[in-house]
């Protein structure tokens, strides 16, 4: 290890990445997986989503807008690495507070630059997810960590939701650092009350509730369906999260006893949730989604939209219920992105709306929520004046 080379990537098909340490001197394991975002740095690492994951940056230049508060989608960073070609040497941002290297120091996690990201993401993509180890030891050798990796056993299966989600129920209060973000001023505030899931839920999914008039209750995830149904929920959230929705029977159990009596929306590993919950089954992507640049075609109008996503695992299609509707695919593989029910209130999509980073195209999602849960909230309504005339007609 030279002055240049102070960090390595080891992947278990035995290749060294050398670059160069930022961040946190540590060493890590983790599924090595690229993204293809072209900003939104700060967004992707505290996305709770990537939790036991390495991260490899597409975009050629990282760290040139720093670090600020208001852009956290979660308490801390979550990730197990990250990997970028070149790091900014300058932070050129009214909004920052620290560059990247120095956040990352604070946060505990560890960096590695100056590696060929090209050639790693095309390693990537030709092999599909890899188990690797970056660390910043110059002790170990090059075969002890390449076992290292080989030995792991890898996010199949794993529970990594209860490190990720909140620990007891809270009332989403929006910040008011977001409040230069685009708003939904039409909608009466507070009309709907949500009960979101937290599996690792993003705070600019929380904010978009808001905006679009919902009174938000957040609950850890695995909190059982009648303390759900004790809030008197209008529409519970399911959210995103991190790994292998097998992992988490206790939430599949939960949506299984939610599914038709509240209207459901669900994103990302929610929307596997859901899936398994119906009866259908998941499966692993070669290399998954992660990106702001996904195509997907809603099936019912043909359109299209650009869509960010963060995903190794997706609903098997062919194994859902015949009364469960694919509405949207990915126009690269494919798969599965979003299902509603024919007589059911549900809906989910796989992919993350909330524009967080990424495009803004999936927001009108959230507004299919609201009318969902304004149907169900007057026919409820309408039963509910229709068993009360029934209760109060004179006996004949």
């Amino acid at each position: 290890m030279t002055l240049e080379h102070t960090a390595r990537l080891v992947l278990e098909d035995g290749s060294i990445w050398w670059g160069t340490a930022f961040g946190a001197g540590a060493t890590r394991l983790g599924e090595v997986v690229f993204n293809t975002s072209m900003t939104g740095y700060q967004e992707i690492l505290t996305d709770p989503s990537y939790a036991g994951q390495i991260v490899v940056m597409t975009a050629p230049q990282i760290g040139n807008t720093g670090i600020n508060p208001a852009d956290d989608e979660a308490r801390e960073i979550f990730l197990s690495g990250f990997v970028v070609r070149e790091l900014s040497g300058q932070v050129s941002n009214w909004r920052a507070h620290s560059s990247l290297s120095a956040w990352l120091a604070e946060q505990g996690c560890v960096g590695i630059s100056g590696l060929d990201t090209r050639a790693l993401t095309r390693r990537l993509r030709d092999s599909g997810t890899l188990k690797g180890i970056l660390t910043t030891d110059p002790t170990p050798s090059d075969q002890d960590l390449v076992q290292q990796a080989r030995g792991w056993a890898g996010l199949d299966g794993v529970d990594l939701v209860q490190a990720v989600s909140c620990d007891a129920p809270y009332k989403w209060a929006a910040p008011s650092e977001s409040a230069w973000e685009f708003a939904t001023p039409t909608v009466e505030a507070g009309r709907f009350h949500v009960v979101a899931y937290d599996f690792g839920i993003k705070r600019n999914i929380l904010r978009r509730l808001a905006a679009h008039g919902c009174r938000v209750t957040v609950v850890p995830a695995a909190t059982p369906a009648n303390d759900v149904l004790a809030l008197h929920p209008d529409g519970v959230f399911l959210s995103n999260g991190p790994g292998d929705p097998a992992g988490v029977p206790y939430a599949v159990e939960a949506v299984q006893a939610l599914l038709g009596r509240v209207p459901l929306f669900g994103i990302c590993l929610g929307h596997q949730i859901l899936g398994l919950a119906l009866g259908g089954q998941t499966y692993r992507l070669k290399f998954g989604h992660h990106g702001g640049n996904q195509p997907v075609q809603h099936l019912p109008t043909g359109r299209v939209e650009i869509s960010a996503h963060n995903h190794n695992f997706a609903v098997d299609a062919a194994t859902l219920p015949p009364d469960v509707e694919v509405t949207h695919v990915n126009l690269n593989d494919r798969c599965c992105e979003g299902m509603r029910h024919n007589s059911l209130p549900m809906l989910s999509i796989q992919y993350h709306p909330e524009a967080a980073p990424g495009p803004h195209d999936a927001d009108p999602l959230f507004a299919e929520f609201i009318t969902l849960m304004a149907a169900e909230k007057h026919a409820s309504s309408q039963a509910n004046a229709g068993n009360e005339v029934q209760h109060n007609a004179p006996a004949n």
